[in-house]
């Protein structure tokens, strides 16, 4: 079976958008962490559910406003479903060499981040090293996707930044790398962009329950 999501999350890293005419395409939960979504391209939105095209319609979901409206996404959850918080999706690419201070911990290691990341992703590992620590695992559509923190140490001294470059040198060159990052969150978000992540969308993850 074609994995839908994964073609238009992969699409997106490469600047492939769907048209802005305020379309909405419908696929399958995700494949690989069985989530549901919510993604929101430039006037297109893009819906992983287990809902048909005419339910998801009725619920006012377009590729506009639309999109990520609050009860559009309790409805798409259920009463007691889980929704993550609204996120900024950004990308970047590998640029490979290693030779870095990022070392594997265990994916048990006990962290918030870490915790996190296991439950919204699969196959997570973790690097670290004295500046803090990045997780690494499949997000949806098996997109390479990282989380990282910095020590409270040395935070507002352009570590997250650097944090984010060396790890772009572990990872295979042109490799897509996507993060994700609450728009709130001006210190990560300048912070990815610094390190050469762009923006390419936004995006809700669902646990529903119904």
């Amino acid at each position: 079976m074609t994995d839908e999501l994964r073609e238009i999350v992969l699409a997106a890293a490469a600047d492939r958008f769907p048209p802005p005419d305020g379309g909405v395409i419908v696929v399958p939960p995700d494949q690989t962490t069985g989530l549901h979504a919510v993604l929101s391209f430039t006037g297109h939105a893009v819906v992983a559910t287990d809902r048909s095209r005419e339910e998801v319609l009725a619920l006012g979901i377009d590729g506009f406003d639309g999109t990520l409206a609050p009860d559009a996404l309790r409805a798409l959850a259920g009463p007691d479903g889980w929704i993550g918080v609204l996120d900024v999706v950004l990308v970047a690419r590998g640029t490979g060499g290693g030779g870095t201070t990022l070392r594997p911990e265990g994916p048990d290691a006990e962290h918030l981040r870490v915790d996190y990341a296991t439950s919204t992703r699969v196959d997570v590992r973790v690097l670290a090293d004295q500046r803090g620590l990045i997780t690494i695992g499949r997000g949806l559509g098996g997109r390479t996707e990282i989380g990282w923190e910095v020590v409270e140490t040395r935070r507002s001294q352009g570590v997250g930044r650097s944090l984010l470059v060396d790890l772009l040198q572990e990872m295979p060159v042109g490799a897509p790398i996507f993060a994700s990052c609450a728009p709130g969150n001006a210190r990560s978000l300048r912070s990815l962009l610094a390190a050469g992540f762009r923006v390419i969308g936004a995006e809700n993850l669902i646990r529903p329950v119904r």
